[in-house]
């Protein structure tokens, strides 16, 4: 989550659009922030619904792969996040 925002400078000037970093970005947080077993966002989750982690690995597998499929989309396709051919 820290080096997010640090490295937009840095992709602006070597020529990456901002709508396609912050997209990619955005999916890449979202992955890191629910991977089990270090996702702090997947921690929180399973603490609010008092349930042991191992027990949630199951219904967030679906999650996480269709999350994975679509950064590699946006991250290979830059015109899909910037709308244009």
């Amino acid at each position: 989550m820290l080096f997010g925002p640090l490295l937009f400078p840095i992709a602006r000037a070597v020529g990456i659009h901002e709508v396609h970093y912050a997209m990619v970005v955005c999916l890449a947080m979202g992955l890191g922030l629910f991977a089990p077993p270090f996702g702090v966002g997947y921690d929180a989750a399973c603490a609010i619904i008092r349930i042991h982690p191992d027990e949630g690995m199951r219904p967030i597998v679906g999650y996480m792969v269709a999350l994975f499929v679509g950064l590699v989309i946006v991250a290979a396709g830059p015109w899909l996040s910037i709308g244009c051919l």
